[in-house]
């Protein structure tokens, strides 16, 4: 199959195919008075506001088909023959990636010049067959938006969870292109878009589209849903503005459900932009420029010591104290010479952005259009340090927290930069023949920084197992650099024969990325308590990560060339049924040449794979990671098939839908991690053994080489000697027959347009996605089910102490987990979606959508390292044997709906009002122990939900007596709504939700005019206001934290009893210097992000 793959490759090398949509499209059939089909006919369309003109001749089915033409409008377009009457369709918007449907019939009427047609208003004048979500340029301009961010606008999707969430699936794993070009955050070290979440100015694009299941098979890469927008282009009219937007800490509230929250930290946004666009010749060539500058001086948390060691997550109050903190710098100034950084002013944090973006298009001729765009985007932002990674196990708890509390020098900065060019040639060589090129670069490039001296990152512990406080050089930013860059090739050849449109043709993509991540850099240490740090005691953990031979700054790479072949007929059955089938392949070649370790290729995972009393353990062959090959390459196809009929002949009535399958990306930190971790070109120590963290003990040392040389850790790569042996190894491996992930899509939608005076329109449509192949982590470093023992009682969970080996580690020497990449096939989703959107009166548009999901999976890589990613699930016997569960980015059901109105008055005069309404959870959270149970030094174990009050066994602790505690607990329970209706049962991860919140968002804009001459100035003022309702009472629109129930670890885990029965004990609240058990679920969050904002805005505009 491959061999076949390749030589096609070969074949159509020099016609590459599209994988992204920029364009629209306009086609239909043209027919007699009679009823037959009209053979060349003329059909001309002209973008009005360029006069950029298109143009087709009917074919032998009287059809006729234009690609390649600018999205939005006004079009005019005209349908002529000679003899006959000339009708004309005006004002026809095209939508971003759909083809509209334009019929028409000729007659001989000698009464009438000509036949005008105001195009229809019904969204289903376009042909699309799967689940698409188009926000027009209006829109963008309209709806409510203070971060002035693509992400704002995604959430007109009923699919989207938010940000680059679609339908309940990691972001990551999804797609964003701008003009074709790949702006993904392709290495995934976060869910947010490149350039700081933002690459391009909202006034810079023209519309924006979130396809979830397009049965089209140009469009891949995305396992939820891919993101699409396109840029402005000039006209022959020149226009331009110039605009500000406001907000700071006086344009918000500052009460939460009637609780005042104190003193305002000083915030503040301030934007400055321009666009400018036009004729260089008319008709010919234009341009369009943008640039935007944004400073938003924000405190980089909100977080502060409290006086009476008592924490609020409500109130953001850590436990830790002033004195605590004190005493801490001062060990750490006196001792070390280390300055930590202030712990009461966090105020130097925020974001700095400047975008830039310029664009040119060309009508070349009639047949060829040229387009031109390159934009560039840098920002920087301070942050927290990272919330609970380091060496097994987790704090339960971040480091920043009502639990615990780090110095101003621990936090981290981020820059992002981000540029991109692209070129794009529509040209039609015949009326049968179209054919489109496009050629893409992005070069992404973040990189993290710190204001601390190099210095190790220590953890101070509470003496119980959680966090306590923080300082140092953060523990992932030492040389932390990440080099993306995409180059991306595409072409489509569009063949109309007849009733069908045939396209097909190749796409391209190489990636190269850099990646320099050494965690641990500066040296990490984590101490049981601060008793211990202040005694000089050993740690109870170190780590360090240092290049070979003196290197600073190591870096590992990796390159690849993925290529995607495919051919569609979309076939016109009938005047009224279409059908979309075509077949994509897609193969991933990796270019990057590796290292082998050999330590790590001698490794024996059989305790993994078999159990000791298994009978084939004796000669069971294990499989060996081998860090020095790529998974082989393979070729995944990927059939769609699509359809749409309209029923009655009108499109008042349109069913479709598909199947097919869609072919999606993983984040490349994880194909990365495997070069990283493989000890060839950097070492990564993990110490947990007691023995040598004694070496440690009154020896906290702050010179890497100085550790280096107290573990007397090798300086040069010694792995590629097959005599080598692993020690305190982490170990990444990708399996030998990992894919690309892949998922298979259904949908069946019903359109109608109900017969009333105006435009009112209702869909209603079903979704169902299986997992062909998704990505997880699998540790080969945990011994096999088979070898451990289970608890006594009704929570009978794997003892992970219990190990026949005598150890649940395979190996000993790896620290830091045997951690494969590998595919699963179990997940699954589904969802039902019903949206109704009218036009009562000239230009009020209203929408209201509600949508229920359903979705299943293994893991949401909550992460970008592997370890880390394996350590973040939630499991009741590890994440080993992690079970379908609730998705981590599942919205189950949500609520939107839109307003949009303009209103022009006078001659001078125009006021618009957008509103955004949604309702929905505020997100999936989990039961699970506040410590580790089960033995595995992962702090995630789901909990046991009793059928009784007297089921679980509790111990005597913290002043409350066992009965108190069964009782509290069971009171608990029986107010929870999740627990209550799950007795009897283990926790599912993200198996609760947060209660509901209802917000409202408003914009209103006042439009003040004055012509002079033919050009048309206009001063525009807008007032954006977020969750409206909070500004009408405090209690409104606010979310729910879990804070009074520790964020769902009301158990702490204590131990066996002599018959092998787990003990607990409930966990407790302070409240006025009182220890108060746990007794309800939520309260409600009391920080400004519940509170109404508003964002002031003046814009100029001339044209």
């Amino acid at each position: 199959m491959k061999r076949i793959y390749l030589l096609l490759l070969a074949m159509i090398l020099p016609t590459l195919a599209s994988a992204q949509i920029t364009t629209s499209a306009i086609g239909g059939k043209i027919t007699e008075a009679n009823g037959e089909p009209l053979i060349g006919a003329a059909v001309i369309a002209v973008h009005e506001p360029s006069g950029t003109q298109y143009g087709a001749v009917t074919n032998m089915d009287g059809r006729y088909t234009i690609e390649g033409m600018r999205p939005g409008g006004p079009y005019s377009v005209r349908m002529t023959y000679v003899g006959l009457k000339t009708v004309e369709y005006k004002d026809v918007t095209l939508r971003l990636g759909e083809m509209a449907s334009l019929d028409a019939v000729l007659r001989d009427d000698n009464t009438l010049n000509e036949v005008v047609i105001t195009a229809s208003t019904s969204k289903f004048s376009g042909l699309k067959t799967g689940a698409a979500t188009n926000v027009s340029k209006q829109q963008l301009q309209l709806l409510p938006s203070i971060n002035r961010s693509l992400t704002d606008f995604t959430r007109m999707s009923p699919y989207s969870g938010g940000g680059t969430v679609i339908a309940s699936r990691d972001g990551r794993t999804n797609t964003f292109t701008v003009d074709g070009a790949n702006l993904n955050n392709n290495f995934g070290l976060s869910g947010t878009l490149p350039g700081g979440g933002n690459p391009i100015s909202l006034d810079a694009i023209e519309e924006l589209q979130v396809v979830v299941a397009p049965f089209d098979v140009r469009q891949t890469n995305f396992m939820g849903g891919g993101i699409n927008a396109i840029t402005k282009s000039g006209t022959n009219t020149f226009k331009g503005t110039v605009y500000t937007y406001h907000r700071n800490e006086n344009l918000r509230g500052n009460t939460v459900d009637g609780y005042d929250l104190g003193d305002r930290a000083r915030e503040r946004t301030e934007t400055y932009g321009f666009t400018l666009g036009g004729p260089i010749i008319k008709n010919k060539l234009f341009f369009f420029i943008n640039g935007e500058y944004e400073n938003s001086p924000n405190p980089i948390t909100k977080y502060h010591v409290s006086t009476d060691g008592v924490g609020n997550g409500a109130t953001q109050t850590s436990r830790v104290t002033a004195a605590d903190m004190e005493a801490f710098a001062k060990i750490l100034r006196d001792k070390y010479g280390y300055d930590p950084g202030s712990y009461t002013d966090f105020s130097d944090g925020g974001t700095k952005n400047y975008k830039a973006l310029a664009r040119l298009d060309w009508n070349i001729n009639d047949d060829h259009k040229l387009s031109v765009r390159f934009n560039y985007t840098t920002n920087t932002h301070m942050n927290e340090p990272n919330w609970t990674s380091g060496i097994n196990p987790r704090a339960s708890s971040s480091r920043i927290s009502d639990k615990a509390f780090s110095f101003r020098n621990a936090c981290y900065g981020m820059d992002n930069n981000v540029w991109s060019v692209t070129g794009e040639l529509n040209s039609r060589f015949s009326n049968t023949l179209q054919n489109r090129v496009l050629f893409t670069y992005s070069d992404i490039h973040d990189k993290r920084s710190s204001d601390s001296k190099p210095f190790p990152f220590i953890d101070i512990w509470d003496g119980k197992g959680d966090a306590f406080m923080t300082a140092g050089y953060e523990l992932f930013t030492w040389n932390n650099e990440v080099k993306n860059n995409v180059v991306n090739l595409q072409d489509h050849v569009t063949w109309t024969l007849g009733s069908h449109r045939i396209i097909g043709g190749l796409n391209l993509e190489y990636q190269k990325a850099g990646n320099s991540f050494m965690r641990f850099g500066t040296g990490y240490y984590k101490y049981a308590s601060f008793d211990d740090f202040k005694a000089g005691n050993a740690p109870i953990a170190f780590g360090l990560t240092y290049g070979y031979n003196g290197e600073k700054n190591p870096i590992a790479e990796v390159s690849f060339l993925q290529s995607g072949l495919f051919v569609q007929d979309e076939w016109n059955v009938t005047d009224h049924f279409k059908l979309t089938y075509g077949l994509r392949a897609d193969m991933m070649n990796f270019l990057t040449d590796l290292e082998t370790n050999q330590a790590y290729l001698k490794l024996d995972w059989r305790d993994h794979f078999v159990a000791k009393n298994d009978p084939n353990y004796a000669s069971f062959q294990s499989p060996r990671v081998n860090t020095g090959e790529w998974p082989k390459a393979s070729v995944l196809l990927s059939p769609r098939v699509g359809f749409n009929y309209d029923v009655n002949g009108d499109r008042s009535l349109v069913v479709r839908g598909g199947t097919g399958v869609f072919t999606g990306r993983v984040p490349l930190v994880f194909l990365v991690n495997m070069p990283t971790n493989s000890a060839m070109i950097q070492n990564t120590i993990t110490v947990t053994d007691a023995k040598t963290l004694e070496k440690f003990k009154n020896n906290m040392l702050t010179n890497v080489d100085d550790m280096i040389k107290l573990l007397d850790a090798p300086t040069t790569p010694i792995y590629g000697d097959p005599n080598s042996t692993a020690s305190r190894a982490s170990i990444a491996g990708i399996a030998d027959d990992f894919k690309m992930p892949q998922i298979w899509k259904n949908t069946l939608a019903v359109d109608y347009r109900l017969p009333v005076s105006f435009p009112l329109t209702l869909t209603v449509e079903g979704m169902y996605n299986k997992d062909i192949y998704n990505v997880v982590m699998r540790n080969w470093n945990i011994v096999n089910n088979g070898n451990l023992s289970r608890f006594a009682g009704p929570d009978n969970r794997l003892d992970y102490s219990t190990s026949t080996t005598g150890n649940y580690l395979v190996n000993k020497n790896v620290t830091g987990g045997g951690v494969i990449l590998d595919n699963d096939t179990r997940g699954y989703s589904a969802s039902l979606n019903a949206m109704v959107t009218a036009e009562p009166i000239k230009d009020l548009n209203l929408m209201f959508s509600y949508t229920h999901q359903w979705a299943k999976e293994i893991t949401g890589l909550p992460g970008n390292q592997a370890y880390s990613t394996w350590q973040g699930l939630y499991a009741v016997d590890g994440p080993n044997n992690a079970v379908l569960h609730n998705a981590q980015y599942l919205t189950p059901d949500k609520l939107i709906a839109s307003l949009t109105y303009r209103k022009d008055y006078g001659k001078y005069f125009g006021t618009s009002v957008g509103l955004y309404y949604a309702a929905y959870s505020t997100g999936m959270y989990n039961y699970y122990y506040s410590n580790d149970m089960n033995g595995d030094k992962n702090s995630f174990d789901l909990m046991y939900i009793p059928r009784t009050k007297d089921e679980l066994k509790f111990v005597d602790k913290n002043g409350f007596t066992a009965a108190e505690q069964a009782e509290a607990f069971w009171r608990f329970v029986e107010q929870d709504k999740y627990l209550s209706a799950h007795k009897g049962e283990y926790a599912e991860a993200y198996g609760a939700a947060l209660p509901w919140v209802h917000r409202f968002d408003l914009k209103v804009t006042q439009d003040f005019r004055l012509r002079a001459g033919k050009a048309i100035h206009t001063l525009q003022l807008s007032f954006d206001i977020l969750n409206v309702g909070n500004l009408l009472k405090s209690s409104w629109g606010v979310t729910q934290t879990t804070s009074p129930s520790n964020y769902g670890k009301i158990l702490r885990y204590e131990g066996k009893d002599a018959n092998g029965v787990p003990t607990y004990s409930m966990g407790y609240n302070t409240v006025n210097k009182k220890k108060e058990l746990y007794s309800r679920t939520f309260e409600p969050y009391r920080n400004s992000s519940n509170c109404w904002q508003m964002q002031i805005g003046l814009r100029y505009i001339f044209n």
